[in-house]
């Protein structure tokens, strides 16, 4: 569940401080629960959570990857705005050459690879299966680094 007066209010107050007349952002929320959402919400407000990774095959035909200068809103687990993310860097790469810098910057639990490479299989096995699909370490995934450009 979101609130778009807030999501909107929210982007209104950026487009103040930044001077910026357009309104080309998306709004979203890591993770399945609003649990989990809220404690990734809070690692991109605290500047450790600088990266995310998604399946690249998952993503819808009309849905357009993530590209460098595009603006996210985070979203906590209510639904509420906490961050204004700019995306930095994009690119697709093999789940098993997914980097350790890369793991570092997404900021979740010891920030090990070797944790990215756990946290992360579970999690696109499951989304993989739900789309029908078989999860392999070769799937191409898109990694994307972001910077923190507006808070709370």
């Amino acid at each position: 569940m979101t609130n778009e007066a807030s999501i909107k209010k929210f982007w209104k107050a950026f487009k103040v401080q930044q001077e910026i007349t357009h309104d080309n952002y998306q709004a979203w929320s890591f993770g399945y629960t609003p649990e989990t959402a809220d404690q990734l919400a809070e690692l991109v407000v605290r500047g450790v959570k600088t990266a995310t990774t998604s399946a690249y095959k998952l993503y819808e035909a009309d849905e357009p990857l993530p590209q460098p200068g595009e603006y996210n809103i985070i979203l906590d687990g209510s639904g509420e705005p906490v961050a204004i993310t700019k995306t930095v860097v994009t690119e697709i790469v093999p789940f098993q050459s997914v980097s350790s810098e890369h793991a570092w910057h997404e900021g979740e639990g010891d920030r090990s690879l070797a944790y990215w490479r756990e946290v992360h299989e579970a999690f696109f096995k499951e989304e993989y299966a739900e789309a029908g699909l078989t999860f392999s370490t070769a799937i191409p995934c898109v990694c994307e680094v972001f910077e923190v450009v507006f808070t709370r």
